[in-house]
């Protein structure tokens, strides 16, 4: 299989791509065309069907797996796809995981890691909580394992929730360790819950968009729920406890303009504000400086970052 970011002008492409979206258009002339996005899990290509009578061109919708012939061409300074013939590919043609962009670490390790990290914790009830999402059920890790931590913006692909989640729990983890006033069960148990909202918020890949629920409600507010009920099946789960780690989760954002409904009232909920921005900063800039061509020029505002930035020149 020849992947997207291996392709280049002029190249004749033949193989089969994941359509992520397909909307119908009319020329200046009038005549119907088709603007189709193609994926795989190295990246996406804007493609175009110019003739929808050819006998060539079968239908095809978005989320569907396409075999693709076509010629690569450059427009506006960058790739695009003529499409010449398309069929919709049958179920044994592709392996559905070179569509999907994945994480770049082990998802069992990762899941193992942060597994060993909910059995250092002391605080019997925090544990049980924990042990309940993370190692009894079933159908919520296979989700957790599988959601990526965003539609666009950082850690999006499979494995990207686990991947940010544990990433975060380990700068807690730092904390805890560094400045002694913080109580490390509660931060990390935090940590590990924080995001857990988005198994819900957003519709599984390849869609990877939010669900309704994700739209009136949002990660914050369905991780706080989660977790509530949770803890309202443990018995004897202390109120002031379970109050503390849901304030955790409901300010993890920092500011309210940034989505949290509450600001940081416990130094722990300040020290989680601070590894979750951390980590999604960090991804954003790795992400960047990886998708360019030349990382050591300066590659123009981030609007996430809040900078014109580059790479570091290393001479």
């Amino acid at each position: 299989m020849k992947y997207i970011k291996d392709l280049t002008e002029g190249a004749r492409v033949s193989d089969i791509y994941l359509v992520k979206s397909r909307t119908s258009a009319v020329t200046k002339t009038g005549k119907d065309y088709w603007n189709v996005v193609l994926q795989d899990k190295s990246g996406a290509v804007d493609a175009k069907v110019w003739d929808l009578g050819s006998a060539g061109i079968e239908e095809f919708e978005a989320k569907d797996y396409v075999d693709i012939v076509g010629t690569v061409t450059m427009f506006n300074g960058a790739l695009q796809v003529k499409i010449e013939r398309a069929r919709v590919a049958r179920e044994g043609e592709y392996e559905p995981a070179n569509y999907l962009p994945v994480s770049k670490y082990n998802i069992d390790e990762m899941m193992a890691e942060l597994v060993t990290m909910i059995e250092k914790t002391k605080n019997q009830y925090l544990k049980q909580l924990l042990r309940s999402f993370f190692v009894e059920d079933a159908e919520f890790i296979s989700k957790f394992r599988f959601s990526s931590a965003a539609k666009s913006v950082h850690h999006s692909f499979v494995g990207g929730l686990l991947e940010h989640t544990l990433s975060v729990a380990k700068n807690c983890e730092y904390f805890a360790a560094h400045y002694e006033m913080l109580n490390r069960d509660l931060l990390v148990a935090a940590a590990i819950c924080h995001d857990i909202g988005k198994v819900r918020e957003f519709v599984p890949y390849p869609e990877n968009d939010y669900s309704d629920e994700g739209n009136l409600l949002g990660h914050i507010v369905i991780g706080a729920e989660m977790v509530g009920e949770r803890i309202a099946a443990i018995p004897g789960f202390p109120a002031n406890l379970a109050n503390e780690l849901r304030h955790c989760i409901l300010a993890h954002h920092g500011e309210l303009e940034f989505g949290s409904p509450k600001k940081p009232a416990l130094i722990e909920a300040v020290a989680l504000s601070f590894a979750d921005n951390i980590d999604a900063k960090m991804e954003t800039f790795m992400e960047a400086l990886d998708s360019s061509l030349n990382p050591s020029e300066w590659m123009g505002y981030n609007k996430f970052i809040e900078s014109n930035i580059r790479g570091t020149r290393m001479e």
